[in-house]
Protein backbone atom coordinates (compact mmCIF):
# COMPACT_ATOMS: atom_id res chain seq x y z
CA UNK A 1 0.00 0.00 0.00
CA UNK A 2 1.18 3.30 -0.51
CA UNK A 3 0.18 6.52 0.64
CA UNK A 4 -1.34 7.71 -2.20
CA UNK A 5 -4.14 5.02 -1.98
CA UNK A 6 -4.66 5.65 1.91
CA UNK A 7 -6.47 2.79 2.39
CA UNK A 8 -6.22 1.10 5.42
CA UNK A 9 -8.01 -2.95 6.11
CA UNK A 10 -11.06 -2.50 7.41
CA UNK A 11 -10.95 -5.48 9.54
CA UNK A 12 -8.49 -4.49 11.54
CA UNK A 13 -7.99 -1.71 14.53
CA UNK A 14 -5.68 0.42 14.68
CA UNK A 15 -3.67 3.02 17.30
CA UNK A 16 -2.77 6.90 17.64
CA UNK A 17 0.94 5.21 17.75
CA UNK A 18 0.25 3.40 14.15
CA UNK A 19 -0.12 -0.14 15.36
CA UNK A 20 -2.83 -2.72 14.08
CA UNK A 21 -4.00 -5.58 15.32
CA UNK A 22 -6.60 -8.21 14.24
CA UNK A 23 -9.31 -10.27 15.92
CA UNK A 24 -7.74 -13.41 15.31
CA UNK A 25 -6.95 -16.08 18.58
CA UNK A 26 -4.48 -14.92 19.13
CA UNK A 27 -3.98 -11.58 17.71
CA UNK A 28 -1.72 -10.60 15.22
CA UNK A 29 0.40 -7.10 14.97
CA UNK A 30 2.19 -5.14 12.98
CA UNK A 31 2.47 -1.43 12.30
CA UNK A 32 0.32 0.35 9.24
CA UNK A 33 2.21 1.44 6.36
CA UNK A 34 1.76 5.09 7.63
CA UNK A 35 4.02 4.09 9.71
CA UNK A 36 6.40 2.24 7.34
CA UNK A 37 6.45 4.50 4.70
CA UNK A 38 7.69 7.64 7.34
CA UNK A 39 9.78 5.21 8.93
CA UNK A 40 11.49 4.48 5.35
CA UNK A 41 13.46 1.54 4.82
CA UNK A 42 13.35 -0.74 7.88
CA UNK A 43 16.55 -2.44 8.76
CA UNK A 44 15.84 -4.36 12.17
CA UNK A 45 12.83 -5.69 14.37
CA UNK A 46 13.19 -5.91 17.82
CA UNK A 47 10.33 -7.43 19.06
CA UNK A 48 9.10 -8.92 22.63
CA UNK A 49 9.97 -13.00 23.24
CA UNK A 50 7.35 -15.53 22.79
CA UNK A 51 5.91 -15.99 26.41
CA UNK A 52 6.75 -12.04 27.21
CA UNK A 53 3.75 -10.45 29.11
CA UNK A 54 3.37 -6.95 27.28
CA UNK A 55 1.03 -4.27 28.20
CA UNK A 56 -1.26 -1.95 26.07
CA UNK A 57 0.01 1.21 25.34
CA UNK A 58 3.66 0.27 26.83
CA UNK A 59 7.17 0.02 24.84
CA UNK A 60 7.68 -3.35 24.01
CA UNK A 61 10.72 -2.87 21.17
CA UNK A 62 12.10 -0.55 18.54
CA UNK A 63 12.07 -0.75 14.70
CA UNK A 64 14.75 0.69 13.13
CA UNK A 65 15.75 2.23 9.55
CA UNK A 66 17.40 3.76 7.32
CA UNK A 67 16.43 7.12 9.09
CA UNK A 68 15.44 6.25 12.72
CA UNK A 69 14.89 4.55 15.49
CA UNK A 70 11.31 4.18 16.30
CA UNK A 71 9.67 2.38 19.30
CA UNK A 72 7.13 0.02 19.19
CA UNK A 73 4.28 -0.02 21.50
CA UNK A 74 1.48 -2.69 22.35
CA UNK A 75 -1.85 -2.15 21.23
CA UNK A 76 -3.42 -4.71 23.91
CA UNK A 77 -2.31 -6.67 27.10
CA UNK A 78 -1.52 -10.05 27.15
CA UNK A 79 1.21 -12.67 26.30
CA UNK A 80 3.12 -12.95 23.07
CA UNK A 81 2.92 -16.16 21.67
CA UNK A 82 4.92 -16.09 18.29
CA UNK A 83 7.10 -13.77 16.41
CA UNK A 84 7.19 -13.01 12.63
CA UNK A 85 10.62 -14.54 12.27
CA UNK A 86 10.61 -13.74 7.83
CA UNK A 87 10.07 -10.13 9.24
CA UNK A 88 12.96 -10.37 11.37
CA UNK A 89 14.99 -11.94 8.55
CA UNK A 90 13.95 -9.76 6.33
CA UNK A 91 12.66 -6.66 7.78
CA UNK A 92 12.28 -5.15 4.30
CA UNK A 93 8.27 -7.06 4.59
CA UNK A 94 7.22 -4.58 6.94
CA UNK A 95 7.92 -2.10 4.25
CA UNK A 96 6.73 -4.02 1.25
CA UNK A 97 3.39 -5.81 3.25
CA UNK A 98 2.94 -4.04 6.16
CA UNK A 99 -0.58 -5.69 6.62
CA UNK A 100 0.09 -8.90 5.66
CA UNK A 101 3.55 -10.72 5.46
CA UNK A 102 5.08 -8.03 7.82
CA UNK A 103 2.99 -8.43 10.55
CA UNK A 104 5.37 -8.44 14.18
CA UNK A 105 3.94 -10.91 16.54
CA UNK A 106 0.94 -12.68 17.90
CA UNK A 107 -0.74 -12.24 21.25
CA UNK A 108 -3.41 -13.98 23.46
CA UNK A 109 -4.81 -10.86 24.35
CA UNK A 110 -6.55 -10.39 27.76
CA UNK A 111 -7.22 -6.66 27.29
CA UNK A 112 -6.85 -4.21 24.26
CA UNK A 113 -5.92 -0.56 24.79
CA UNK A 114 -7.64 1.85 23.50
CA UNK A 115 -7.97 1.45 19.53
CA UNK A 116 -9.75 3.10 16.23
CA UNK A 117 -11.48 2.01 13.02
CA UNK A 118 -10.11 1.97 9.48
CA UNK A 119 -11.85 5.19 9.32
CA UNK A 120 -11.10 6.65 12.37
CA UNK A 121 -7.43 6.22 11.94
CA UNK A 122 -7.29 7.53 8.09
CA UNK A 123 -8.60 10.71 9.45
CA UNK A 124 -5.83 10.61 12.12
CA UNK A 125 -3.15 9.81 9.38
CA UNK A 126 -4.28 12.59 7.20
Amino acid sequence: MTSSDATFPAGLRYTAEHEWLDDSTPARVGITSTAAEALGDIVYLELPEPGAQVTAGAVIGEVESTKSVSELFSPVTGTVVDVNQAAIDDPALVNSAPFTDGWLFTVDVTETGPTLSAEEYAALAG
